[in-house]
């Protein structure tokens, strides 16, 4: 099934290139107008017949979830193909133009990381995550001089969720395996190809018409633009706001301001018995000041609520969903069994207690939460939040602290041995047990140093003094 959806994504790419060359767009010589594709666009096709292709078969392979991501994914190359051949055969537009020719691959982008917002339960959700992580990096056709780095950034950006589907499945299904092996290679032959015909940025047409907003070059029989219109009629400053000034009014003004020293003349002297900081009987004579009569509030348009999401502490399947508290200091799940895991989404301000023995736990984008659980077999993990802490009362495995900046670990006696895995974050501390019961706290080290010893890296944690 996998070699069949394979060599479909292949007749579709070749059907594409089929297109393009019977097209009779102008281009007066360009390469689309001529049906000749350009070598970037064959070598992209070539991408998309390879790795991409391998990537879409084993989705559908997997099905559910994963599989609808593909097709996403597959509409985002198609759109970037498209692009591809504009630039082939037309110069590069103005910077308006430009963001309209890229609005199709932007779209499905944005579309790629709603549909993993909006499946946060499913069971392939590691799957979902290291796509939406990476997606972006399509964008480099937008990022010069370097857009090959920002294609490596994006893609380690997906390290953290592909690393986790291969510790879930390494010993379970080979062809989730292969699909992680897949997916990185299309970043991985991208950056090559990137690094081949765009080192610093798109490469647009030095010879073809300049690019229009439609999505191509004009052909020779389109219309020319309509002029512009009319310019604002100029400025009336004998209707300025400010009242009734006019004319005369303002010519006053003018005469007095040329008076020079002289226009000091019209005030009124004040004596040293009428100033109140010299006299404070007047003070207590005049009474406080009136208070100031507010000003009519000028109309502003109503500021739209910002949406809450209703809190949720329920078990759905095997899933613990701890969502939307705000606030809630309380909040215990008792009734744990050991196929049972734990998500926590979204709590700030909160506490949460989990008694018993369960797989794994996750606390993920939560502010100022605190955690105090039993016994996990499996993982805690802490990601994307701040100000985080976490209290084990019996035994864990592996805690993983992922982009969050201050995180506490309280360990247990019997938790010694547990190992902590960090990445992309700070103001992490570890406490641990005294004989008298005190907590010694140790941060975990945030700068580090690499040397090459010859044959390979070597990094260590380093000390800043003083």
């Amino acid at each position: 099934m996998a070699e069949l959806a394979g060599l479909v994504q292949r007749l579709e790419v070749a059907v594409g290139r089929l297109e393009a060359m019977s097209s009779s767009g102008g281009g007066g010589g360009s390469a689309a107008g001529s049906g000749v594709v350009s070598a970037y666009v064959e070598a992209y096709d070539s991408l998309i017949s390879g790795p991409v292709a391998q990537y879409a078969a084993l989705s559908q392979k997997i099905g559910g979830d994963v599989q609808k991501h593909a097709e996403m994914m597959k509409q985002a190359f198609t759109c970037q193909r498209q692009l591809l051949v504009t630039a082939s055969c037309s110069q590069k537009p103005s910077d308006s133009a430009l963001t309209s020719l890229l609005a199709p691959v932007s779209k499905v982008i944005e579309e790629v990381q709603a549909f993993r917002e909006k499946n946060r339960s499913s069971p392939l959700f590691n799957h979902l995550s290291a796509v939406s992580e990476s997606v972006p990096a399509l964008g480099w056709v937008a990022m010069a001089p370097k857009p090959g780095p920002f294609v490596k950034d994006m893609q380690d950006a997906a390290m953290f969720y592909t690393n986790r589907v291969l510790k879930d499945y390494k010993e379970k299904d080979k062809s989730h395996v292969d699909w992680v092996n897949a997916y990185v290679s299309i970043w991985t032959e991208l950056q090559a190809y990137i690094k081949q015909h765009h080192t610093t940025g798109l490469s647009w047409s030095k010879t073809g018409p300049v690019a229009s907003a439609s999505g191509g070059a004009p052909g020779r029989g389109a219309p020319a633009p309509p002029p512009p219109g009319p310019p604002p009629p100029p400025m009336d400053l004998d209707k300025s706001s400010g009242g009734d000034s006019g004319p005369v009014s303002r010519n006053a003004l003018f005469a007095s301001i040329n008076k020079g020293a002289d226009i000091t003349k019209g005030l009124k002297h004040v004596s040293d018995d009428q100033k109140t900081h010299k006299n404070p009987a007047l003070k207590v004579q005049k009474g406080p000041l009136p208070s100031a009569k507010p000003s009519a509030a000028r109309p502003t348009a109503a500021a739209s609520p910002a949406r809450t999401l209703p809190p949720v502490l329920e078990l759905d399947g095997k899933k613990w969903k701890v969502e939307n508290q705000e606030g809630a200091q309380g909040l215990v799940i008792s009734d744990t069994e050991l196929k049972q895991v734990v998500y926590a989404f979204k709590c700030n301000n909160s506490t949460l207690q989990v008694k018993g023995k369960i797989n794994s736990i996750t606390v993920d984008n939560c502010k100022k939460m605190g955690l105090v659980f039993d016994d996990v077999v499996g993982i805690v993990e802490v990601i994307n939040c701040r100000d985080v802490k976490i209290q084990v009362m019996g035994k864990v495995p592996t805690i993983s602290i992922n982009k969050t900046d201050g995180c506490h670990v309280y360990l247990s006696k019997d938790s010694l041995a547990c190992e902590i895995v960090s990445a992309k974050s700070s103001e992490m501390n570890v406490l641990v047990p005294n004989k008298d019961g005190e907590y010694t706290e140790i941060p975990v080290p945030e700068q580090f140093k690499t040397v090459w010893d010859g044959s390979k890296l070597v990094t260590t944690a380093t000390e800043i003094a003083g």
